[in-house]
């Protein structure tokens, strides 16, 4: 293992500063006094960039999906349906500080952390008016597939006629 160790230093030594260690040989001050600033400037400028690229794909992220939770949680109201991280699905009844009542079945209640609830599925009220959205899109398709339809079938009958 020590000998690994020594092998990789011996790797990474710069390639001018001779044959590797002590004062003799063909190295020394001069070399470190030329070489050194600028190889500190590349890590400097590399542990730089390096700081930016987790910045950017870690920390920031991470900050986003937490401020999303947060404000998830904070949306919370009393008769919405929401998961827990156990995976259990509830209607909200009663919301404190940290804890949540959720009713799983008719008569069974259970009290769980606020901090536990993953996904809000849906509101009462945003129900009612998504369901009265869907039937009336499906009323207005339906109305322009058989208005399709009969256009269809007067060109058919156009098309007869004139052979």
């Amino acid at each position: 293992m020590h000998t690994v160790f020594l092998e990789l230093l011996w790797w990474l030594q710069h390639p001018g500063s001779g044959s590797g260690g002590g004062s003799g040989g063909g190295g020394g001050a001069a070399d470190a006094a030329a070489g050194g600033g600028y190889s500190c400037a590349m890590q400097g400028g590399l542990m730089l960039v390096m700081l930016v690229v987790f910045y950017f794909f870690l920390i920031r992220p991470e900050q986003k999906r937490r401020k999303e939770q947060e404000e998830m949680l904070n949306s919370i109201r009393k008769g919405s349906k929401v998961r827990t991280a156990g995976g259990i699905l509830g209607e909200v009844v009663s919301i404190q500080d940290g804890e949540v009542i959720l009713q799983i079945a008719k008569g069974v209640r259970v009290n769980i952390l606020r901090a536990n609830i993953s996904t809000v599925e849906s509101d009462k009220s945003s129900d009612a008016k998504s369901s009265d959205a869907k039937s009336s899109d499906a009323k207005s398709s339906d109305a322009k597939s058989s208005d399709a339809g009969k256009d269809a079938g007067k060109d058919g009958d156009d098309a007869k006629e004139g052979a």
